[in-house]
This record gives C-alpha cells, structure tokens and sequence, in this order.
C-alpha cells in the first residue's frame, strides 16, 4: 500500500498482461443507447439528433428543441421535420415528402399522431441527449395519465 495517489481508494487498480498496463474501471458506466428505431413497412430507420441538426432545427424555429417537444405535443409537421433531421444522417437524402409517406404508412400499420410522439419523437429526443431514459418514461406517463382524463 503506497502513499501515492489515491488509486486504492477509488478502486482503481492496473494489472499487467501480456507487456500491456489494462486500467480497470471503478464501475461501468451506462451508456445511453445509440439509437432509437422507427419500424415502417417491415424496414427499421436509424433515428438520432446530431449537433449540427439539431442547431438546424433550433435556427428553423427560433427556440429551443426542448421547448419544441416537451410543453405538449408538437404540431404533426414540426414531428416529422424532426424525424426527417433525425433520420438525414443515416438516410441518403431524405427529404420532408418521403417523411410524410413514411408517416402514412405507418398510420395504416396502426400508429396514431400521440402514438408518434410518445413511442418516436420522446425517445429521439432521449437518445440525442436531452434526457435520460428514467425522464422520457416519466415525462410519457404523465402523458398517458393527462390523455386517460380527457378520455
């Protein structure tokens, strides 16, 4: 037990193997998943908000993406533009027409507009850092419960 550092006090601890020095973690950290998946016609589409999207969504409607989707639910238009940043990384130029007709055959698949929000855009917005996942669950309980009183 040295008197350098504090490495046994945090659990921190190096073992050699085979000539390399491997660092072992305290504890594992829980990463949050990398992507939240929109299924429609049998195909999934990656989802997540990067920076630069995100700054471009926030540019297009002069406020905060946070106020955008988390105050009540969005307008359906502002959903799927959010979907169509969402989804541009990952899809070769995927412009706001193909969204709405991703949109519509989804609804024939048996999706809903308060569907959409609660299983698609909370979750992008989970996975694109916004909130932790505990969040997004409570924040679609509490819609579930204010959608169960208007019932």
């Amino acid at each position: 037990m040295g008197m350098e550092g504090l490495d046994e006090e945090l659990s921190l601890t190096e073992e050699k193997e085979s000539g390399k020095v491997v660092q072992l973690e305290e504890a594992k950290v829980q990463k949050r998943k990398p992507f939240h998946y929109w299924e429609v016609n049998g195909r999934e589409y990656k989802l997540k908000l990067t920076t630069s999207m995100i700054t471009k969504l926030e540019n297009k409607y002069k406020q905060n993406i946070m106020s955008l989707v988390t105050s009540e639910i969005p307008p359906l238009s502002i959903m799927l533009t959010i979907v169509q940043a969402a989804m541009s990384p990952w899809e070769h130029k995927v412009d706001y027409k193909k969204v709405e007709c991703l949109f519509d055959k989804w609804l024939e698949e048996g999706g809903s507009q308060q569907s959409f929000y609660m299983d698609i855009i909370i979750p992008i917005a989970a996975v694109s850092g916004f909130f932790t996942d505990k969040q997004a669950q409570s924040m679609m309980e509490s819609i579930k419960d204010l959608d169960e009183e208007l019932s």
